[in-house]
This record gives C-alpha cells, structure tokens and sequence, in this order.
C-alpha cells in the first residue's frame, strides 16, 4: 500500500470513529446537551481533526442523520426484497421490525424526529434532512398502498406515516412485545377500511 493510501485510509478511520462517537452521543443525550468537546474527548481525537472532517457541528449532526437513515432504509429495502409480490406481507414485515425497534426498552425515539423537536428553525440543515426523510417514508408507503389497490393511496399513507411515527415516540406506554401488535392491528384497521371503500365506490 502507497504512504498516501494509508494517510487516507487513516483520515477515513478518524472520520467513522469521530461520527460513531458523535451519533451514540446525539442519540442518548440529544444534540443540544452535547457539544464538540465532548465529541473529541470520547472519541480521543484533537478538535482540529473534528473540524477538518466536518466544518461546523451542524455538519457533524447532518452526517448523524445521513447515518441513521442509511441503516433505516437498508432494513426497509431488504424488507422489499423479500416480499416482491405481496404487498400486505411487506407492510406488515415493515411493521414488525419497526414495532420490534420501537417495543425496545432503552429506545430512544426516531432520530429524525428527536431533531425536530430540537431544532424549531424551519430551515435548519437538520431540520430540512429531517423532513426529507419523513416525506421519503410517506412516499414508500404510498407504493405499498398503491400495490394494495386502496381507494385512497396518498390518504393510507399519510394515515400509516402518522401510526408509525405515533409508534416511535410512545415507547413509555407499552408493555413488553406490544409495541409490535399495536401496530399491526392499527394498520390492518387502515387498510381495510381503504379497500373497502375502493369496493363500494
């Protein structure tokens, strides 16, 4: 390996171990509570390294989000694959590992929406990735309502975002390994209700 390979392989390792840090850190105490001092300390970095990999904090916690919704969407896409051709099977898979992640003790709430409510400022860097993300999950449930033949699909959608993003902040409320049937009998509810009226329209 080239000296210049491994200069950069080792920027890249200080990077990863900066934001690995940073996301456990933001994600326990929130964002506000945690500044880049502490980031550099637990990470065991200099503050120069911090700030060369990523220029502001704001671009930390972006990084943080662009993080968080890489891993949700490589679980919802591997759920997609699995499911191809039925499209009330794939909901209810999405739905189960979402209602498995939520039902878990110690969670501590959608990343996206932890920001939100953090950062009012409409158009905060975070703010903005945050909402992206959130019309994203619509989007997605769109394509499953659509492949379920509901007379609403945009309506259904926005109906199972609600459920599922009311799923990720009440946490407190559920007994051991509700979380998951909640969500499910929630949506079956929905969807049922949709076609049904797709039928007697």
């Amino acid at each position: 390996m080239s000296r210049g390979a491994s200069k950069g392989q080792g920027g890249a390792d200080v990077r990863d171990r900066i934001l690995a840090t940073a996301s456990d850190l933001f994600y326990r105490h929130g964002i506000r509570a945690v500044g880049v001092d502490l980031v550099v300390e637990k990470a065991g970095v200099a503050k120069t390294s911090l700030y060369r990999h990523f220029g502001t904090k704001d671009d930390l916690v972006v990084a943080f989000l662009e993080r968080m919704d890489e891993e949700f969407w490589k679980t919802w896409d591997k759920v997609t694959q699995e499911h191809p051709d039925d499209a009330r099977a794939e909901l209810n898979a999405q739905l189960d590992w979402i209602g498995e992640r939520a039902g878990e003790p110690h969670y501590r709430g959608c990343p996206q929406l932890n920001i939100a409510a953090e950062y009012p400022e409409l158009d905060h860097p975070a703010r903005k990735f945050a909402k992206e993300h959130k019309r994203e999950l619509r989007r997605r449930l769109k394509v499953i309502a659509q492949r379920l033949n509901c007379a609403a699909p945009d309506e259904l959608a926005g109906q199972l975002a609600v459920l599922i993003n009311g799923a990720f902040v009440s946490t407190p409320m559920y007994e051991p390994g509700e979380a998951t049937t909640l969500l499910r009998r929630a949506a079956d509810a929905l969807v049922d209700v949709s076609a049904g009226a797709r039928k007697s329209g």
